[in-house]
């Protein structure tokens, strides 16, 4: 078995009108990479915050947001997808800008490969727990 990596990752909860901003990867199925939120590593000297405000632009497409708070943080195990014990920062941000029900995005990881297709929408909070690899193991915290 191969030795676990540590990595720092954001998880951000983009709510608005009772609804949770989640998408899906375009290429593969809900069995092999199920409904996210926007979530990444951070890159070597950026904080948290900015990390959350780099990855809901990136897979959104979307531009304006806020952060409105730190929720907390968690480690999460991810294996065996990947070897990896992720430290996993989370973050409620507030989106400043319309926004449809529905619309497709792609991420183009700085010009390095090809880009992942998504397609971005809304579910109700009530719904949240379909989320995929712990993603929502924060969600309660939005009610705090």
């Amino acid at each position: 078995m191969p030795e676990k990596v540590s990595k720092d990752k954001v998880l951000v909860y983009i709510v608005r009108d009772g609804k949770l901003l989640v998408f899906r990867h375009t290429e593969f199925s809900y069995e092999e990479v199920g409904i996210q939120v926007p979530a990444g590593s951070l890159r070597p000297g950026e904080s948290p915050e900015d990390a959350a405000l780099r990855e809901a632009r990136e897979e959104t497409g979307l531009t304006e947001f806020r952060v409105v708070r730190k929720l907390g943080e968690y480690s999460y195990d991810i294996s065996p997808y990947r070897w990896e014990l992720q430290q996993r920062h989370v973050f409620q941000l507030e989106l400043c800008e319309a926004a449809p029900e529905r619309w497709s995005s792609q991420e183009d990881h700085d010009g390095q490969g090809e880009p992942t297709h998504f397609e971005c929408f809304w579910v109700p909070l009530e719904a949240a727990h379909i989320l995929q690899s712990g993603q929502g193991a924060l969600l309660g915290r939005l009610f705090d």
